[in-house]
């Protein structure tokens, strides 16, 4: 098993492991999660598609050129992950192919976000992903499958203002690392992506938010760059077909992981300068869950915790 991200769409598509057999992508009804489905139903997977908007995931589904279905879930729930497992092998086989893709962030002080905001990403982006390898892993053994953890360069430097994302991603990364070991001897293999700035609606702030531009202001050029996600997904169903153990989105990422224990000091530097030119006041008020698929998860999970709550989105 190796890295990958480079060699290219066309060369992935000419080979067809894929076809006929079953994916599972979290985090489906919009950015990547979408549109890998898109990518692996084109690649002839039969795939099943969870996520938190029931509409949304449906209207994905429909529009699938191969066999699938889709289930409104929730990461952080155990018996609904469970249950989708089971309707998935019932309807579709047991899965080949489970990508970890369900996140949400947060931006803000961590001192104005709320305990419950803060714990809601960890549980989303860490709990979710494990509860998700937990719930899928008998078919994997079943299969000798592959699971994909989506990882991010978050994991690489932590940013202030963004701690929960920061921390669950630098969690799922240790977590893909530990599982992997376990797993391996019993054919299923899992590997870790590593996304870098993506045109998803999880940035489409990304010049309102202080840390956040000032880390890409002064990045190269060329990592400055903000990919679609259907290329992101491109990348990573190239990774899913080679089985890889690491996938870089895009690939020089790579040649990063040498680099990594220069990036902490590096982005407390960048970021303090910025921060700097900011008043607390300003900072106090930039608290805000980011993306309209974490918008939509934690308005789902406060209407659940709390009957009165009505969103106004």
């Amino acid at each position: 098993m190796g890295d990958t991200g480079g060699t290219g769409v066309r060369a992935a598509a000419n080979e067809t492991p894929l076809r006929g057999r079953v994916a599972v992508v979290t985090g489906a009804a919009r950015g990547v999660g979408e549109a890998l489905a898109r990518r692996l139903s084109a690649a002839g997977m039969r795939v099943a598609l969870l996520g938190r908007e029931e509409e949304t995931l449906r209207r994905v589904a429909n529009s699938l050129p191969s066999e699938s279905v889709c289930m409104e879930a929730d990461v952080t729930d155990c018996a609904a992950l469970d249950g989708a497992a089971q309707q998935v092998d019932a309807q579709l086989g047991p899965a080949s192919v489970v990508v970890a893709n369900a996140g949400i962030a947060v931006g803000g002080p961590f001192s104005r976000t709320s305990a419950d905001l803060w714990q809601r990403v960890i549980d989303v982006n860490l709990i979710g992903a494990a509860n998700t390898a937990r719930s899928f892993l008998p078919q994997l053994m079943c299969t000798r499958g592959y699971f994909l953890q989506i990882a991010s360069t978050a994991a690489f430097g932590s940013a202030p203002l963004m701690s929960a994302y920061c921390a669950s991603k630098a969690g799922v990364e240790s977590f893909a690392r530990a599982l992997r070991g376990e797993v391996d001897p019993d054919g299923v293999t899992v590997g870790i992506a590593y996304l870098h700035w993506t045109g998803t609606d999880m940035i489409d702030g990304l010049d309102d938010h202080p840390v956040l531009r000032a880390l890409r202001r002064n990045q190269p050029w060329f990592a400055r760059r903000v990919h679609s996600p259907a290329q992101v997904a491109d990348w990573l169903t190239i990774g899913i077909t080679h089985r890889a153990h690491h996938v870089y989105a895009p690939p020089w990422l790579r040649w990063c992981q040498p680099l990594r224990p220069l990036f902490p000091p590096l982005v407390a530097r960048i970021t303090r300068r910025e921060l700097q030119t900011r008043s607390r006041v300003e900072l106090e008020a930039d608290v805000a869950v980011l993306g309209a698929g974490g918008r939509a998860d934690w308005n789902s999970f406060l209407t659940a915790t709390n009957p009165q709550f009505r969103s106004r989105d």
